[in-house]
């Protein structure tokens, strides 16, 4: 456990796990300005200009690439990886509620480059777990009469709304607010929003689980599987592991770099996340508890989408571990 994280600690946008939510949006906001994006995501830049950190807004620089690969060839591919990651993480998970809620898929500056999406399930009941500054609730074409559930930190909730208000977005679903820690009774508060048990419900868990200990996932899981009916789906990004020399060496790296070129690190990643290694494999866990899951190699669905980026590991560091994995699931 990160010597900086405790049970009762919480943040808004600009300080601890809130702000990786404002790098996660500069990488969309990244990827929605090239020729030909994997994803579209036309508020991501809105909502990292107003955040008022200035930590990650190099990612939004295109020159940085460039420089990275002159200073250091290994940042240069890591920083290409990281940002690629992002986007086919995004993509992926749009198309799982694409087809967990019989929508058109994502829309793109590009052709359509998956392998097409399971059965159309028709759910209008939708939860998104700790959703910074996923804008899915505004940017995504959403059947009509379609609820979108945000779960988040109180602070993160307000300012994104209020980002977007003063800006005259307006979200392309019902959605509704769920102020409340995860680690606190979200199912309680979310009932309270109008949520209700006896419906199928879309959930969504990304770039979550990696900021949760072991036993606070297993009890997630738990409790929405305590509050899904029959036919509802969830999709879910694993957490990586990585052999602590490596985590070490690529925190040196990263300093050095930023470093060199005059970047405002801001916060360490590395010291917000939960690196336990007894942490239940999530396909296996929904299997074993009324789900039908499966799970697909996040590096194999970037090279599945052309997006994949060998990183320079020695054979300690290199392996599937490291990687996560993006699982789907059924209940029965």
């Amino acid at each position: 456990m990160s010597a900086l994280r405790t049970d009762d600690d919480t943040w808004d946008i600009a300080t601890s796990v809130g702000s990786t939510a404002v790098m996660v949006a500069a990488a969309r906001a990244a990827e929605t300005a090239k020729a030909d994006p994997l994803i579209s995501d036309p508020y991501a830049k809105l909502l990292v200009a107003g955040a008022g950190t200035g930590v990650w807004e190099f990612m939004l620089d295109d020159t940085i690439p460039a420089k990275l690969a002159e200073t250091d060839p290994e940042a240069a591919a890591i920083f290409e990886y990281m940002q690629n990651y992002q986007a086919v993480r995004t993509h992926f998970f749009d198309e799982y509620f694409a087809a967990a809620v019989g929508a058109a898929g994502p829309a793109t500056g590009g052709t359509s480059r998956s392998r097409g999406t399971s059965t159309a399930a028709g759910i209008h009941q939708v939860v998104i777990l700790a959703s910074g500054l996923d804008s899915r609730a505004y940017r995504l074409d959403w059947p009509s009469a379609t609820t979108v559930f945000e779960i988040d930190q109180p602070k993160v909730l307000e300012y994104k709304a209020a980002t977007l208000n003063r800006a005259g977005v307006v979200p392309s679903a019902e959605r509704r607010e769920v102020p409340v820690d995860l680690r606190h009774d979200w199912p309680a508060a979310l009932r309270a929003a109008g949520f209700d048990p006896a419906l199928p419900t879309a959930w969504l868990a990304e770039g979550l689980l990696m900021y949760l200990p072991a036993a606070a996932q297993d009890r997630l899981f738990e409790q929405l599987t305590d509050l899904s009916a029959a036919g509802s789906r969830v999709a879910v990004e694993t957490a990586g592991r990585h052999a602590p020399q490596r985590r070490v060496e690529m925190r040196e790296r990263f300093e050095r770099v930023a470093e060199q070129l005059g970047i405002d690190q801001g916060v360490d990643v590395s010291d917000l996340t939960y690196d336990d290694p007894d942490r239940a494999e999530v396909a296996d866990w929904l299997n074993a508890h009324g789900w039908r899951a499966t799970g697909q190699p996040s590096h194999e669905v970037q090279r599945r989408l052309g997006r994949h980026v060998e990183l320079p590991m020695n054979d300690t560091t290199h392996d599937g571990d490291a990687f996560s994995t993006f699982v789907t699931a059924e209940r029965h």
